[in-house]
């Protein structure tokens, strides 16, 4: 099938991560990854969850971007439980009954730093943030900072990300779409126990009355800075249809990020191949990642909160399209090129049926 513009192409060997049955803590789901581009590589921190229900991260790497050449055997970050009951059932969320959710990873210019940012099961459901050099990411010596708490207490806070740019000289934080942009600026995120990162209402509503995005969940991926302003894809769904989680795009202006300068009519990737409706949650698209390599914009995403899954399109056909305020195709194609293969770890194939989980041999 022909690539249109602004069509997202699905890897022809998704999901780029599963389940590993010889791994007890991401034996049962693997999904909602962070990515980062460093030394022409992507490097992934998946949300893992395994017999125990706590969710860690782990890591795996890809040269092509798509195709998974590396993954760790081990977690690479836990988040320390501070509560006096590690794991409240209101911690409950995604599968897990506590740990770390969710990551988003950046890097802010040229900062020898990446910052990290994940839900938190911690005296309920809050924002973290950690960071850890590149130089050590890149080793594999994973010296994570201590966390901080972000979020102020008693409330439920998810889908916080950082900007990879500094706007008006400082750090940006977006917290919320819904109903408004929500963002915060700062001179650190040197944050002391007992503060938190306050939010910014602006006077721009998203809410959309009458469309597929009746109900704003978060942002997804960390914004990508482009010529036409911040590409921030976002979570959402139809009031009518609340079990199908479908992803949306935005442009935000570069020097005034509250304002929402473009909008996608249409999700640009919503759940159809088999195995984003089926897995422990069928119906769930879900980006956290995103990263831009030769004019190519690679996204990954967990599917049914159980896998981790790569599609692409061309950076300047969507938001191109999206300035031209025309619909984005929802129609997304299997994307098929020579060399890509199928992932393994320690010569054993982790692309089998998993424990647990229903068969999900791709079908076109």
């Amino acid at each position: 099938m022909e690539k249109t513009p602004s069509r997202f192409a699905r890897f022809a060997g998704n999901p780029i991560i599963r389940p590993d049955d010889g791994q007890p803590w991401d034996n049962y789901q693997t999904f909602n990854p962070a990515a980062i581009l460093l030394e022409n590589r992507v490097h992934l921190i998946y949300r893992a969850i395994g017999d125990d229900r706590i969710s860690r991260f782990g890591y795996a790497s890809s040269e092509d971007g798509c195709t998974v050449t590396e993954r760790l055997t081990n977690p690479v970050y836990r988040h320390p439980v501070t509560s006096s009951h590690p794991f409240p059932a209101a911690c409950s969320s995604g599968g897990g009954f506590g740990g770390a959710e969710d990551p988003r990873l950046v890097r802010v210019g040229d900062d020898d730093i990446l910052y990290m940012t994940y839900t938190a099961c911690d005296d309920g459901i809050r924002m973290a943030i950690t960071s850890i050099a590149v130089d050590d990411f890149l080793r594999k010596d994973w010296r994570w900072k201590q966390p901080a708490i972000i979020s102020p207490p008693g409330q439920i806070h998810k889908n916080w990300v950082i900007f990879p740019e500094k706007i008006g000289g400082k750090y940006a934080v977006l917290h919320s779409l819904n109903p408004r942009v929500m963002i915060s600026y700062h001179e650190s995120f040197d944050v002391k126990p007992g503060d938190y990162l306050n939010s910014y209402d602006s006077t721009f509503s998203v809410q959309r009355n009458s469309s597929w995005d009746t109900v704003v969940r978060g942002a997804g991926a960390p914004p990508v800075k482009t010529e036409k302003g911040w590409l921030l894809f976002y979570h959402a769904m139809n009031g009518h249809d609340y079990g199908q989680y479908k992803v949306g795009a935005m442009l935000l202006d570069l020097q005034n990020p509250e304002k929402v300068i473009a909008r996608s009519p249409f999700p640009v990737l919503e759940p159809q191949a088999v195995y984003e409706k089926s897995g422990f949650k069928p119906g769930v698209v879900y980006l956290t990642g995103a990263v831009v390599r030769d004019g190519r914009l690679l996204v990954y995403y967990g599917a049914s909160d159980s896998y981790v899954c790569a599609a692409e399109c061309r950076l300047d056909e969507i938001t191109d399209t999206l300035v031209r305020e025309k619909p984005v195709s929802t129609q997304v194609q299997v994307l098929k090129k020579a060399g890509w293969r199928i992932s393994r770890r320690g010569g054993k194939d982790v692309n089998q049926t998993i424990r647990r989980q229903p068969d999900i041999k791709a079908k076109e």
